[in-house]
C-alpha cells in the first residue's frame, strides 16, 4: 500500500487540472477529523470552486478517482503531489 503524507508548503494537483498550495493540516475542534487547508489556483473553471482558500477533509483528499463518474480520468487519486 503507497504511504502518502500530506505536508505544508507541497504542491497537489487536482484529477479534473487544478493546482493546490497546501497551508496546513489541522483538526476539526469537534470531531477531530484531520482536515487539509489549501489555495486551490490556475483553477481555469475547471473544477467546482474558484481560485481562493477551502478546507477538505484528509480522507478524501487522498481518496482515489471515483472512475466510474470519471472514466476518462488517467490519475489515480483526486489529488496527487507534484514532486520537483
Amino acid at each position: 500500500m503507497e504511504n502518502r503524507i500530506v505536508k505544508p508548503f507541497t504542491v497537489w494537483r487536482h484529477f479534473k487540472g487544478s493546482l493546490s498550495f497546501v497551508i496546513t493540516v489541522a483538526e476539526h475542534s469537534e470531531t477531530g477529523e484531520k482536515l487539509v487547508i489549501y489555495r486551490c489556483m490556475n483553477n481555469n473553471g475547471n473544477t467546482n470552486h474558484t481560485d481562493g482558500i477551502y478546507a477538505r477533509p484528509l480522507d478524501m483528499f487522498l481518496s482515489e478517482v471515483d472512475h466510474e463518474k470519471y472514466p476518462d480520468v488517467t490519475q489515480k487519486y483526486r489529488f496527487e503531489e507534484i514532486h520537483g
